[in-house]
């Protein structure tokens, strides 16, 4: 897997300061996308265990809410075998600390079952907090709305809706 970028202070994507990390490779090539470049899976650098590391080094500081993962997309299949290992290591680490993740795919249609479910996926899903979900649509954007790009997008609490077998949409104060 290449990433396009990593900011180890961020607070567009998810509540608080968190540690985004942008993978590169998306197939959704949605118009109007802000990170078009990161589409090609080869762009940006190799993800190593150094590159790991450094993130969960990041991660480390009291005032650092958690981390978010983006794209490119992170849930396409090649993507998720090499992001499972730091999610696995973050929890261990950082169990107080939230995972958010923004992905194209839709959580019933494409991640729970379809086009972008693995062996990785499942237990993937089990380490995210919230789950910013669907594609993005030029025709729907919304600068107005919070942590999303058009309003098709939903902020998922995915903690609850795993656990409670329904979508549950998160509400602003948690995580």
């Amino acid at each position: 897997m290449n990433y396009a970028n990593i900011k180890k202070y961020d607070v567009a994507n998810g509540v608080g300061v968190r540690v985004s990390l942008f993978v590169s490779g998306c197939t959704h090539h949605c118009k109007g996308c802000f990170n078009a470049e990161a589409w090609d899976f080869c762009y940006g650098q190799p993800y190593t265990q150094e590159t790991e590391e450094e993130i969960l080094t990041a991660l480390s500081h009291g005032y650092i809410a958690g981390l978010s993962l983006l794209g490119g997309e992170p849930f396409e299949p090649q993507n998720q075998r090499a992001l499972l290992p730091l999610l696995r290591k973050f929890r261990e680490r950082y169990p107080q600390k939230s995972v958010w993740c923004y992905s194209g795919y839709t959580l019933e249609t494409d991640l729970l079952t379809g086009r972008a479910h693995c062996e990785a996926t499942d237990e993937m899903l089990s380490y995210i907090d919230v789950l910013v979900d669907g594609e993005f649509v030029e025709e729907k954007k919304d600068l107005k709305l919070r942590f999303r790009g058009s309003s098709n997008q939903r902020i998922i609490d995915l903690k609850r809706t795993l656990s409670e077998g329904t979508v549950r949409l998160w509400k602003d104060g948690d995580y």
